[in-house]
């Protein structure tokens, strides 16, 4: 039993064989998932697929990429409502983005704090993406108290340090296919030094697919290989690593499996 607690099933790479992509989840043991939703495209997407399936959910909120488009007035209320969905299990994916120049940081900022305030309103885990701006990342959440509701670290690549400080915030650290990765010895070192109580593992797929589906498309059933990967760096059985971040997954969404 596995819970991917990040997928994109909402993307447009599986809008032809979405059915068939879930199933095979299904089938390779992966009982849970969370769909992310992080635009006015996606958002009603992840809805619609939860309420489909019924351990399938949805965390809807505002990817920092898009911020320059994130309209208070219009979103925020949004968000809000879509909070009291009983699918919808956490707000994110937000976060700060320094790769991509397409919104500017302080625009990036403000969108953040508001959406970690709407999850301390509201009472749900956020789920942070962050692509190199970790030091800001770790600095507005312990700014706005997020340690009130945690979350969840998505995709975690920072150090061994910034895994501390995390999970000091109250924040659970999720890895995917990069773990698996051979030339990824640091994300394998904080693989082995994350906390049992508050590992999770995820796909991000239709991205980031692990080894040996590096650069294809990812799916949900992928899963299993990045359980296995850290299952091998930890020295545990496998069964048992599932076992503990399925319950982590459940527990930190409020799940009752």
């Amino acid at each position: 039993m596995l819970f991917d607690t990040h997928v994109h099933l909402n993307a447009r790479q599986f809008f032809d064989d979405k059915e068939e992509v879930i199933n095979r989840a299904f089938e390779a043991g992966v009982q849970h998932m969370v769909v992310v939703g992080f635009d006015d495209e996606t958002i009603p997407l992840a809805i619609e697929i939860a309420e489909t399936y019924d351990t399938i959910y949805a965390s809807v909120g505002w990817h920092p990429v898009d911020a320059i488009y994130f309209e208070e007035d219009k979103h925020l209320g949004y968000l809000k409502k879509l909070a009291e969905h009983p699918k919808v299990v956490a707000l994110g994916e937000m976060g700060l983005d320094y790769h991509w120049d397409t919104s500017p940081k302080e625009v990036q900022m403000e969108v953040f704090r508001k959406q970690i305030n709407l999850a301390k309103e509201v009472n749900l885990p956020i789920i942070i993406h962050n692509r190199e701006a970790t030091a800001d990342v770790l600095k507005i959440l312990e700014e706005e108290n997020a340690h009130d509701v945690g979350g969840i670290m998505h995709c975690f690549s920072g150090t061994i340090e910034e895994m501390k400080k995390s999970v000091s915030l109250n924040f659970h650290i999720s890895l995917g296919g990069p773990v698996t990765f051979k030339n990824a010895k640091e994300v394998k070192e904080v693989a082995k030094e994350i906390p049992l109580d508050r590992l999770l593992i995820e796909t991000d797929a239709p991205y980031l697919a692990p080894h040996p589906y590096r650069g294809k498309r990812n799916e949900p059933a992928y899963v299993t290989l990045v359980a296995k990967e850290i299952a091998t760096l930890r020295k545990m059985e496998y069964e048992e690593l599932c076992r503990i971040t399925t319950e982590n997954g459940l527990k930190l969404f409020g799940i009752k499996n």
